[in-house]
């Protein structure tokens, strides 16, 4: 039901996405997306480019006076960096004298591998495209699905847990409460008293010349119960959300309620066990799983936690060979956050927004809003009296 596709070079004139299926009649504002990619710049640890860029959307198409006409969206977002770049990153032209390619690989990058597979001698052709900076784009998409599923009381959040070894224990339970306190810190941690302890990390690494990676949890609660399949691998509402949280540039680890932890426990432990009440109708005692069933959504909140690797570009580089020479070199170096998993918690939830209206969309069908939110009234009734 929901497609999207994102375009551009993190030093190109501009990121550009696409998205289809969003229905029309969607009240939307280039304002409410500029909101969640000025969120996804913050964060203790950022490097030189967030003092450059001012993310900014603009729309190119699917809007007509503040509202969705049920044709692609497509917006535009301004590198204003661009213009120390235009030299080097022409689209156009013969090469010039001034441009030094790109020969020595980051380990932990997609550098080499990339250049191997699309036979690009000059790397930076690959390093570009696989840039973070592209997550400003899905950050835009993500923020056009957040608004719709607004429409439906569903609310998507996030917060980090822990930044290299330092996880202090996060006492708020409550996920809402969690997002909001962390909205406060510089690292987005629920607990902002605790900014000092990760802000020291962050400058001792980079001083060392090293990066960090961390955990960061996405959340969305007010899903319906019904989301997602069993009855095929690529229905299932949690393959969906993993396949999506891994894509984020260097997450290398996926897991939904207790995942991992839950291999350790008895059954007993684990298993969400089943209440009814006249008010609620059918619930769970807890949340170990995460508020998914046999790929199927079923009423609880959905938490994804998502494990991030340290960034690949560090000031004092690992060993690497130049792809000209063959020669052992120190790894090129660009410019680079010591740390990231701030923002990249921000991309968790435009990633888990795009899933969830896709998998709502599946589920309910129709073309415009009011359709929509008609059907969807009508399947709430219905679950309530199952």
């Amino acid at each position: 039901m929901i497609r999207f596709f994102t375009a551009g070079e993190s030093h190109g004139k501009a990121l550009l996405c696409f998205l289809e299926g969003i229905p029309a009649n969607l009240e939307l504002s280039a304002e409410y997306i500029n909101k969640e990619l000025r969120r996804r710049q913050r964060g203790y640890g950022r490097g030189g480019r967030m003092k450059i860029e001012e993310d900014r959307a603009e729309f190119l198409s699917g809007l007509r006076f503040g509202k969705t006409i049920g044709s692609p969206i497509s917006m535009v977002v301004w590198n204003r960096d661009w213009e120390n770049w235009k030299e080097k990153m022409a689209y156009e032209g013969e090469i010039p004298n001034s441009v030094v390619s790109f020969t020595k690989p980051r380990p932990g990058h997609a550098d080499l591998a990339g250049g191997i597979k699309y036979n690009q001698r000059d790397l930076r052709n690959i390093l570009e495209r696989a840039s973070a900076r592209e997550t400003a784009a899905r950050v835009a998409v993500g923020a056009v699905c957040k608004r719709f599923l607004e429409e439906f009381g569903i609310r998507i959040g996030s917060y980090v847990v822990s930044i290299g070894p330092l996880q202090p224990k996060i006492e708020e339970e409550d996920l809402i409460k969690r997002h909001e306190l962390a909205e406060h810190s510089e690292v987005r941690f629920p607990d902002s008293s605790k900014d000092e302890e990760f802000k020291k990390l962050i400058d001792e690494a980079k001083e060392k010349g090293e990066s960090l990676g961390g955990v960061f949890e996405v959340f969305a609660v007010g899903v319906p119960p019904g989301l997602g399949s069993h009855i095929q691998w690529d229905k299932r509402l949690d393959g969906r959300i993993a396949q999506a949280m891994m894509s984020i540039q260097a997450i290398k680890g996926v897991e939904i309620g207790l995942g991992f932890e839950s291999a350790k426990r008895f059954g007993s432990q684990v298993h969400d066990e089943i209440g009814y009440s006249e008010e609620k109708g059918y619930l769970r005692y807890s949340n170990n799983l995460g508020g998914i069933e046999g790929g199927i959504s079923n009423g609880m909140p959905i938490l994804v936690r998502c494990a991030m690797k340290p960034i690949p570009t560090l000031t004092k580089p690992l060993r690497s060979v130049d792809i000209q020479t063959r020669e052992e070199v120190k790894a090129g170096k660009e410019r680079s956050d010591v740390v990231a998993v701030a923002a990249a918690s921000v991309v968790g939830e435009a990633m888990l927004a795009i899933v969830l209206a896709d998998a709502l969309l599946e589920k309910l069908g129709g073309d415009f809003m009011e359709e929509v939110k008609e059907r969807f009234q009508r399947y709430m009734e219905y679950v309530k009296t199952f």
